[in-house]
């Protein structure tokens, strides 16, 4: 379905080793317009992060240190627009009250912030991916 072109904007979501699948991943497609990864070891994509081109939102559990440390060290290699938020009492699963919950509304907004536009209109109907 990537290949059909319906003029929509997509995001990628990645956790743990499935984030640096993102992160390459969204270097080959012009339609990937943001990369959210949340507890992502951006280091095993370490050749691709200068090519990521769309927004990316990088996610960390603040009692994750090395996992902190992996995702501070891509701050400096990624050329787009970047950015680090560390969920305070998170570990690396956000398996800590309240933490899953507040990684995914940094998602959301994320996605909204770069998936959407106020004077964008979709034209694209659901029959028409079909």
């Amino acid at each position: 379905m990537l290949g059909k072109n319906f003029n929509l904007p997509i995001g990628y979501f990645g956790a743990s080793t499935g984030a640096a699948a993102a992160l390459i991943a969204s270097t080959e497609l012009e339609q990937i317009k943001a990369v959210v990864s949340r507890g992502g070891r951006p280091d095993l994509a370490d050749e691709f992060l200068p090519s990521v081109k769309a927004p990316t939102l990088l996610i960390v559990g603040g009692n994750d240190n090395i996992v902190i440390s992996l995702n501070e060290e891509a701050l400096s290699k990624l050329k787009c627009i970047n950015q680090l938020e560390i969920v305070p009492g998170a570990t690396h699963l956000f398996e800590e009250a309240d933490t899953l919950n507040q990684a995914a509304q940094l998602a959301r907004d994320w996605f909204i912030r770069y998936l959407t536009h106020p004077s964008q209109t979709w034209q694209t109907t659901y029959e028409e991916m079909l």
